[in-house]
């Protein structure tokens, strides 16, 4: 089963980045997932299915998702102009 990530959740991954940091946090989802380096703030995308296999544990987690509000923030009111 895949793993639920939320946005601001901070992750261990099993190797450590080039600056020495072993955590990052979460700070885009999708089919990609966006990481933040937490030690030198570098950016990376990871595929959702390669960060599942380089997880090593969860330090903390983000704010659970409302489905009623990211239904009406992504709710498309009509036409722009």
């Amino acid at each position: 089963m895949p793993e639920e990530f939320r946005m601001g959740d901070v992750v261990r991954l099993r190797k450590p980045h080039p600056c020495g940091s072993f955590e990052w946090t979460v700070t885009r989802l999708g089919a990609d997932i966006g990481l933040r380096c937490a030690t030198c703030g570098r950016r990376v995308l990871l595929e959702r299915r390669v960060l599942e296999k380089r997880l090593k544990q969860f330090v903390s987690r983000g704010e659970p998702t409302d489905p009623e509000k990211e239904r009406l923030i992504f709710q498309h009111e009509g036409p722009e102009r």
